[in-house]
């Protein structure tokens, strides 16, 4: 009997130790990474929309975007000709249009539609889902991927909730799906061309977004470059600095 124990425990104290499975991510640490990949802290990209209309027709706007911290963002439009010289400015939540033959500034909203295509100012104006949104993880279909169940925590926010997949391997995303009050599906995204934009930084420079309410209507947001902090003086996100 001694004999068998002593065995045993030999075999034991030999057998290879197995690393302890690595412990899930907190839903509030996959919502830092995704804004981590999303909207870094400082960046300035050169990034083209085109929205796809019901008619058929379809209209490119090419602009030149400067972030700063997580609530600072401004939009340079350079095409087509009716757009050129007009400007977006995000400062904390307050949010603006500046319209070049006016010569001032009009105040919008999270939710209202940037420049008539399917993403809305928040979409591009605002990537902070861990100040936005509490959530949850939910069972998956898509391998290899986390499935966040996203709520709003306030009212002011681009959607009331949001079911977003990332990868596991680098919390890129995959896929969203965001939601009005009514629960009901407004808008659909899919993520791809993921690209080295920056040294070490990768993120998918193209977007598509569909309408769920007018299934002909999509924009797809397309980044061509951008690099990681840079200069970004915080007198370029005032309103006095529109239109200079």
């Amino acid at each position: 009997m001694e004999r068998r124990f002593l065995v045993a425990a030999v075999v034991a104290a030999l057998a290879p130790v197995l690393p302890a499975a690595a412990a899930e991510p907190t839903p509030e640490q996959i919502l830092a990474k995704y804004d981590a990949v999303m909207g870094p802290r400082t960046f300035e990209a050169h990034s083209s929309m085109t929205a796809h209309r019901e008619d058929g027709s379809e209209r490119t706007y090419v602009m030149r975007l400067l972030k700063s911290e997580n609530d600072k963002f401004r939009v340079w439009f350079d095409e087509p000709a009716a757009v050129k010289g007009q400007e977006m400015l995000r400062s904390g939540e307050n949010m603006w249009v500046y319209l070049p033959n006016l010569k001032r500034a009009t105040r919008v909203a999270n939710r209202d539609s940037f420049q008539g295509g399917d993403f809305n100012n928040a979409d591009v104006l605002r990537v902070n889902y861990s100040a936005d949104y509490t959530g949850k993880l939910a069972p998956t279909d898509v391998p290899d991927t986390y499935l966040l169940d996203l709520k709003a925590k306030t009212t002011n926010t681009a959607y009331d909730s949001i079911k977003l997949w990332v990868k596991k391997a680098d919390f890129q995303p995959v896929k969203g799906q965001y939601f009005g009050s009514s629960g009901q599906m407004i808008r659909s995204a899919e993520f791809s061309d993921y690209r080295e934009l920056d040294k070490g930084y990768v993120r998918p420079a193209k977007v598509l977004m569909k309408n769920e309410l007018v299934k002909a209507r999509y924009s797809t947001m397309d980044l061509s470059e951008l690099k990681l902090a840079v200069d970004a003086p915080p007198q370029r996100f005032t309103q006095a600095d529109l239109g200079r």
